[in-house]
């Protein structure tokens, strides 16, 4: 197994972040039950009325205590990346990067600083699912001993927009339509496609969004990218521009759009449940970080501009260089305290991260400490999950919420009567201080003209793309622009296409009822491999094997066929007719999950039939063939016991690739497991 791959469980560390958490955890179990100011409760099940007939009175202060909290205790939630889910981990640096940066958490190899993360989409409410074609947000706070550095990244490399002026108007653009809030986490409508036909700087990411990249399998498995450009300082006062990268440890997996779309439906919180059951097994997703690096006298040395966070730098030009890693180990305790309140900032940074003139950079620095005010609150900062490991002291005071107790009788600056504390600190000494950049120029509204070559880098995304991959993009395409209502916007779109690729565009007007388009691709036939996902790592482990069997089975054949899954890690689920054990030939009994009614094949990656008796069999059988059937059509392995044959057969229309026999397989386990770990058989017929 690669030394890369995640392990079996092993204890997790007591960090400090984890012992200041301790002390605000709250055990309720096993104590009596009180109102918020202590007093215990005698009846927690009727209200006080006048006679066991009679109107409720207004002295019922435990009810009025009960229920006001409770039509209250929501508090707004975010207006984009509202639909969210974080755990709790560490971050280790593999080696020192003091010749780029001083960040204190960057300077030793084997340094470990906690952290907590929020993986987020961005359309959706969130009350919505979980796997909406959408890009995917991921928060992080590093608790360093220099204050909180919070890193976000998303899992494509590109923005929609490259001024933060327009943001507002995307988003607007991008939700639910104001007259009706329909459709939820979905842009597949008129007013999204419209504000694409119209912004052409859209076009490149929303090129990801259509791709496979659109549709992650797990949050476990995407990679993501700052996007915009920051700025390294080293301890010698000397600039680098820098973008960071995290890079999955098992690589960057997707589902078909089917799939997406049918466990919306089945499981709406499939990528909060695959987080938790790996973390809880101790299969800790991990994350190594990769930066790239680029002097700030080679800013004009490329082809495109750097600064402009609706393009990517191609790996190919500049290099990933691997410089830690992230290990999720431990899950939330509770979803509103950890999840809901976390307060991300990129304004929040460390000495030795600065800013570049990235527009949407500076713009963000601006939004995220407003937006988290009107959520949260002026001391949101106080809150547990966002309060630092090294402690703060300045003059602000007062504020909702505010509880810790500042006894000083100054709270200004300068003074005299508190020896003008709490003081500065010298950079020299560990005080934050900007980098002095270079600024000139008139005070205007525009946008550099380098800003402007909207079709070429969503051109080499095409051209680095697969042949499927190809095809599950312009399928993207096809479903969300056959949504849309107005003949004109799907014809501009089509237009908007045409710039990047003909076959594309030309395909997609077909499948949408519009002419083909008029417009000519720029020529460009770069490609870089980095683009596609047809590279990434691919293991079997934590991957998801649904096993089809009832009573009867051959037990030394499917006890050693579980045995293997567990020794590399599958997870697995044992799907039966009801949740009543199965019991094999020899006695052998296995614990059902789930019935043929509460599991689904478009919810595991992998089959294990085996068939077997049951009490309704035509409907057993018939159950477990649409299964197989699902599966198959979905490119997913598929691994037959011996008892299982009969519903699986070659013909002429198929050709089983990806599906193993164990019949005369002495190796059956071993090829099993090498195949889940392909996970998809593109060329199945």
């Amino acid at each position: 197994m690669d030394d890369k791959t995640p392990r079996n469980k092993k204890p997790v560390p007591t960090d400090k972040k984890q012992q200041q958490l301790d002390q605000y955890r709250i055990q309720n179990t096993g104590k009596p039950m009180t109102t918020n100011e202590g007093i215990k409760i005698a009846n927690d099940e009727e209200i006080l009325t006048a006679g066991v007939r009679g109107p409720g009175l207004l002295q019922d202060y435990w009810y009025f205590e009960k229920m006001t909290h409770f039509v209250k205790e929501e508090q707004p939630e975010r207006v984009v990346h509202a639909r969210g889910y974080s755990a709790h981990g560490e971050f280790e640096c593999y080696q020192s990067m003091s010749h780029v940066t001083k960040a204190g958490f960057l300077q030793e190899p084997g340094k470990k600083t906690p952290l907590t993360i929020r993986f987020s989409t961005v359309q959706g409410p969130r009350g919505s699912y979980d796997t909406a074609r959408d890009l995917r947000c991921q928060g992080v706070k590093f608790y360093t001993e220099e204050g909180n550095y919070d890193l976000t990244t998303i899992d494509m490399p590109v923005l929609i927009n490259n001024d933060p002026m327009k943001f507002p108007d995307m988003i607007h653009a991008y939700q639910a339509k104001q007259e009706d809030d329909i459709p939820t986490a979905t842009g597949a409508h008129d007013r999204f496609w419209d504000y694409v036909a119209n912004n052409q700087e859209s076009i490149h990411m929303v090129m990801w969004v259509m791709s496979d990249r659109g549709i992650v399998r797990s949050y476990r498995m995407m990679d993501s990218w700052s996007i915009n450009t920051y700025l390294f300082v080293n301890a010698k006062g000397v600039a680098t521009f820098v973008r960071f990268v995290w890079k999955a440890v098992l690589g960057t997996h997707s589902l078909l759009q089917e799939e997406a779309l049918k466990i919306g439906g089945l499981d709406p919180d499939f990528h909060r449940r695959d987080l938790r059951e790996a973390i809880d097994k101790g299969f800790y997703p991990e994350y190594e970080l990769g930066v790239q690096l680029i002097p700030l006298e080679d800013e004009f040395k490329f082809d495109f501009d750097i600064l402009d966070p609706a393009k990517f730098w191609p790996e190919e030009l500049v290099p990933v260089q691997i410089i830690g890693k992230m290990t999720l180990n431990r899950n939330i305790d509770n979803y509103h305290t950890e999840s809901e309140q976390v307060a991300f900032n990129p304004a929040n940074v460390v000495p030795g991260i600065d800013f570049s003139n990235d527009p949407v950079l500076q713009g963000r620095l601006i939004a995220y400490q407003s937006a988290q005010y009107h959520r949260i609150g002026v001391n949101h900062q106080e809150l547990p999950i966002n309060k630092s490991l090294c402690p703060f002291h300045n003059n602000t005071r007062r504020g909702p919420m505010r509880y810790r107790i500042d006894v000083d009788k100054v709270n200004y600056h300068n003074n005299s009567l508190a020896n003008n504390t709490p003081f500065t600190t010298p950079p020299e000494e560990g005080g934050y201080e900007h980098y002095p950049k270079k600024v000139e120029g008139h005070v205007i509204r525009a946008r550099s003209k380098s800003f402007f070559d909207f079709y070429t880098q969503p051109r080499i995304f095409w051209n680095s793309l697969t042949p499927i991959e190809k095809e599950h993009t312009i399928e993207g395409f096809s479903y969300q622009l056959g949504r849309v209502k107005s003949a004109s916007v799907r014809q501009q779109n089509v237009e908007l296409l045409g710039n990047i690729d003909t076959e594309l565009a030309t395909i997609v007007a077909e499948n949408i009822g519009v002419n083909p388009p008029s417009t000519t691709p720029v020529s460009v036939e770069t490609k870089y491999p980095s683009l596609s996902q047809y590279s990434t790592p691919r293991y079997a482990q934590t991957l998801k094997v649904g096993i089809l069997v009832g009573n009867g089975f051959n037990s030394r054949e499917v006890t050693s066929v579980i045995n293997t899954l567990n020794q590399n890690g599958v997870f697995y689920w044992i799907i039966s007719e009801t949740l009543a054990p199965v019991t094999g030939d020899d006695g052998t009994q296995l614990k059902v999950d789930h019935t043929i009614l509460t599991a689904s094949p478009y919810l595991v990656d992998a089959l294990y039939v085996v068939g077997g008796q049951a009490k309704r069999q035509p409907k057993f059988n018939t159950a477990i063939t649409n299964f197989v059937h699902v599966a198959y059509k979905n490119y997913k392995p598929i691994g037959v016991a011996s008892t299982g044959q009969s519903f699986i057969q070659p013909t002429e229309k198929n050709n089983l690739a990806g599906v193993v026999f164990a019949a005369n397989n002495a190796n059956f386990g071993r090829d099993f497991v090498s195949a889940i770990a392909q996970q998809r058989f593109w060329n199945r017929q």
